[in-house]
């Protein structure tokens, strides 16, 4: 009996290492997904280029389009471009996996095909449709069952082919910033889990980091504040930085300005979170929370979501901004173009909440 329990307990231990181990070990497998979503990816252009129907950067009704920079786009151009792309990516992550990797000349070319791929996919292709999908991700579920405000009739005139492809692209583009950064550490001699082994510069410290930090946090929320006003107004009947006549469109489409309150106020509550990125409770679990309280409050936890935010916010301010004006008035584009300065700032906020509070690196001992 003891002898099963001691077994059962040990399985138990081990599964957990293997978890903790699958996700610890990202330095060594992120280069290889890269390579492989990079071949996925090069293969469907070359699909496209030989003629094969799904080309997702081609004209479709304005309805059914996405506001990446590659749409509309001709198949014949496009498509041998991704298939060259997908093939190097491939060869390139693999390199990058192999240790050491001979030459600074390339280094330097895997350094900078990385980052450009990281950017482009997470950034510079994207559109709205990321920032949407995260803040409508409960919604979703309820619109799949109720029905989408408005003229579409389901989820799925809203998550189109399109707008997955960029959904496939933004997956692809974190897996490159994965390989690349694990690359650029482990070849400059350092960590590749934390980044440390060298001298560390001064904004790196935790009592820098929280000077600077405190900074883009109050950068964060003021910039989402223009975005908030408008939308809660809109709802109250106050044509806010817009025309009489699209206040009263939103007002005939049912839902329509309850999703935009509702917009509104998640954005308020994401600025109150955002703070926790410099607040005590943002460490400590407060009193009030059932089953938490008084434990510290795990980095993952205030990371990921943080910085997931961070990065779908850029691409749909950009996005708004090559909008420019809209007939709508300049209710409708210019508080959104606010989303770039505050995905950045979020992204500062959230580096300098790590740096605070990484701790010593279970790796390499540093720290």
């Amino acid at each position: 009996m003891a002898l099963a329990v001691e077994t059962g307990a040990g399985q138990a231990v081990a599964e957990a290492t293997v978890r903790h181990r699958w996700w610890s070990g990202w330095p060594r497998w992120a280069p290889y997904a890269a390579a492989a979503w990079s071949l996925a990816y090069g293969l469907a252009g070359l699909y496209w280029a030989l003629g094969g129907a799904g080309y997702p950067f081609g004209p479709v009704p304005e309805d059914r389009s996405a506001g990446s920079i590659l749409e509309p786009s001709p198949a014949a151009v496009v498509s041998p471009v991704i298939a060259s792309l997908g093939l190097a990516g491939a060869v390139c992550g693999v390199l990058m996996a192999r240790r050491p990797v001979r030459g600074r000349a390339v280094r330097r070319f895997l350094l900078g095909f990385g980052w450009v791929q990281a950017l482009a996919l997470t950034v510079a292709l994207q559109d709205y449709t990321l920032i949407a999908v995260v803040a409508f991700a409960p919604l979703l579920v309820v619109f799949a069952f109720t029905g989408v405000p408005g003229p579409q009739g389901g989820v799925d005139e809203i998550l189109y082919w399109h707008r997955d492809n960029l959904l496939i692209l933004f997956v692809g583009g974190v897996l490159w910033t994965l390989a690349v950064l694990a690359h650029q550490r482990r070849t400059h001699g350092l960590c590749a889990h934390c980044g440390r082994g060298g001298r560390a510069a001064a904004w790196t410290a935790p009592e820098s980091a929280a000077r600077w930090g405190r900074k883009a946090v109050l950068i964060a929320v003021l910039s989402s504040i223009p975005y908030d006003v408008t939308r809660v107004a809109w709802f109250f009947g106050y044509p806010l930085g817009i025309t009489d006549a699209f206040l009263k469109d939103m007002q005939d489409t049912p839902g329509m300005l309850g999703i935009g309150l509702g917009l509104a106020i998640a954005s308020t509550a994401g600025g109150v979170l955002t703070h926790g990125l410099v607040a005590r409770w943002g460490e400590v679990w407060p009193r009030w929370v059932p089953f938490k309280a008084g434990r510290p409050v795990a980095l993952a936890t205030a990371i990921v979501p943080a910085l997931l935010v961070a990065v779908v916010l850029i691409p749909g301010g950009l996005q708004m901004i090559r909008g420019g004006n809209q007939p709508f008035g300049w209710g409708t584009n210019y508080p959104a173009m606010l989303w770039v300065v505050w995905g950045a700032a979020l992204g500062a906020a959230t580096l300098g909440y790590y740096l605070r509070r990484r701790g010593t690196c279970g790796h390499c001992a540093r720290g």
